[in-house]
């Protein structure tokens, strides 16, 4: 097909300003939102690098209008000169499938990347005079290459033309609009669910209207527009960093929701009897392929309140890799104030503040959205603490006072109830004048059995308080046969006189000389 092409020299910047501002976004190295002070975030290059993109295959096809009208201008030659920008960023893991298309679609070479000079050499010296603009089947041709059996999992279709679809006659496709184009969407659509596909669309000339045919196709599709043809080559390779942050973006996808753990090491309790103990925590990134850095780190204890230090307030971590960390915790559990010795035991909670990113974020942005989550997830959030508290010597010592106590008072209840017995306690029959029995006191308790009057009872003393001053009474229980059923009790002052089931009992506290005859002089 022939047609006119105005001149280059008419801009656009009105209709395309805001996708060249997000092309130039993409392609532009920035500097970290969250590095800390002298650090840099890495480029994309190297960031590519460190994820191995060269041995993550991609499918490319390329497809190059060569209709008559792209020889005006230098438009053709550009082209020519100008991919091999686009093709030195592939790699040899990549696949390319190259067509030209006029009136109809021509393979020019397809195989593995790598080799710039042998694929740019296939493309046909000069454009076809006589061709027409059949941009249906130019996208019938990719579609049917990126379905093959071992195709990659990334793809990219790179359309480039100066004019609108303008198919020859018995074309399948000879408007620009209705069933055969509903078909190639859904076939776009079908290769979609399978692989990240996406298109990248590049109008060389004010009227190339058919590069937008690309969008009704292939649903993520970019539409690049070059103000000149001599800007083709950046967009070019625009195009291609957009393809391999789409190969970054499949890789990190399996990143999408780790992020950071915490978990304590000592997890047989935390001994805190001095007051402060030493304790290890470590951090571990879960991700395979993003570093990970936390800012802000900070940890606390609470229930009951223990301050914990000795973390640093930013730590980066490689991909699954971990830190372990030496804190110091001050404080102790609260417990039962009593002094006695013994161990306390408490549960509590660690609680972890800080936020996680990525040095990648920024480098990667808008293309590759990162999913990281930003808070540390702590895998054991109890944290048991112990502490001896109280004095060792409480208990014996109380044990003691107590037994001092108990002494004192049986002292004193013995003294009272149980003193020393002393002189001479005489029985006899209340009525009659047989002699008395003799009884000399002594110990604390006595058994009585006298041998004139008979019978059996026992005496015990009780001191008591009186005006003129102490004094120790007798208290007497006495059975005439021995039973129970007859037995009395009575008390007897000193000097004093008491008779007891029929038997007269005399308390001599001070017996004075030897008797006579059984009685006192």
């Amino acid at each position: 097909m022939k047609h006119r092409s105005p001149s280059w020299a008419l801009r656009f910047g009105r209709n395309c300003a805001a996708v060249l501002t997000a092309a130039l976004l993409a392609a532009t190295p920035v500097t970290a939102a969250h590095a800390a002070p002298g650090d840099q975030d890495p480029t994309r290059a190297e960031i590519y690098r460190a994820l191995a993109l060269d041995q993550a295959p991609a499918d490319h096809v390329i497809l190059v209008d060569t209709s008559g009208s792209m020889a005006q201008g230098g438009r053709y030659g550009t082209v020519r000169s100008t991919l091999r920008r686009f093709l030195d960023g592939l790699t040899p893991k990549d696949h390319v499938a190259l067509f030209t298309f006029d009136s109809r679609p021509e393979p020019r070479y397809i195989g593995a990347a790598g080799n710039t000079e042998a694929i740019v050499s296939a493309l046909p010296s000069r454009p076809n005079p006589a061709g027409d603009t059949d941009i249906g089947a130019a996208l019938n041709a990719a579609l049917t290459e990126l379905a093959r059996d071992d195709a990659s999992p990334v793809a990219s279709i790179v359309l480039l033309t100066d004019g609108e679809h303008h198919p020859p006659r018995g074309s399948r496709y000879p408007t620009a609009s209705g069933a055969p184009w509903t078909a190639l969407h859904k076939r776009a659509q079908a290769l979609a669910r399978r692989t990240e596909l996406a298109g990248y669309a590049m109008p060389l000339s004010s009227g190339a209207t058919g590069a937008d045919l690309l969008g009704n196709v292939v649903q993520d599709t970019s539409v690049l527009r070059p103000q000149s043809i001599q800007d083709l080559g950046g967009y070019l390779a625009r195009a291609g960093d957009r393809a391999r942050a789409r190969k970054a973006a499949r890789l990190l996808a399996g990143d999408a929701d780790r992020g950071m753990n915490a978990d304590w090491q000592d997890t047989g309790g935390i001994d805190l009897t001095g007051g402060s103990a030493t304790a290890r925590l470590t951090l571990r990134s879960t991700t395979r392929h993003l570093p990970l850095t936390v800012t802000g780190l900070r940890a606390s204890i609470t229930g009951p309140s223990v301050e914990v230090a000795g973390l640093p307030g930013r730590v980066t971590l490689e991909p699954g890799a971990s830190r372990t960390f030496e804190v110091r915790l001050t404080g102790r559990p609260a417990g039962n104030p009593l002094p006695y010795r013994r161990t306390e035991h408490a549960d509590a909670a660690l609680r972890l503040t800080g936020r996680v990113g990525s040095s990648w974020e920024r480098p990667l942005a808008p293309d590759v959205e990162l999913d990281i989550p930003r808070a540390i997830h702590v895998g054991q959030t109890a944290v048991p603490l112990r502490a001896t508290a109280g004095s060792a010597v409480f208990l014996p010592a109380l044990v003691a006072a107590l037994l001092l106590v108990a002494l004192t008072v049986w002292l004193w209840w013995r003294r009272t109830n149980r003193p020393p017995l002393r002189g001479v306690l005489l029985l006899a029959p209340a009525f009659g004048e047989q002699l008395p029995d003799r009884i000399v006191l002594a110990g604390r308790r006595m058994a009585l059995g006298p041998p004139t009057v008979g019978g059996h009872g026992q005496v015990l003393g009780r001191r008591r308080a009186t005006e003129q001053g102490p004094r120790i009474d007798l208290r007497i229980r006495y059975t005439p046969d021995g039973s129970t059923a007859r037995q009395s009790d009575a008390t007897c002052a000193p000097g004093g006189r008491v008779v007891v089931s029929g038997v007269s009992f005399t308390y001599v506290a001070d017996p004075g000389p030897a008797p006579v005859d059984g009685w006192p002089r």
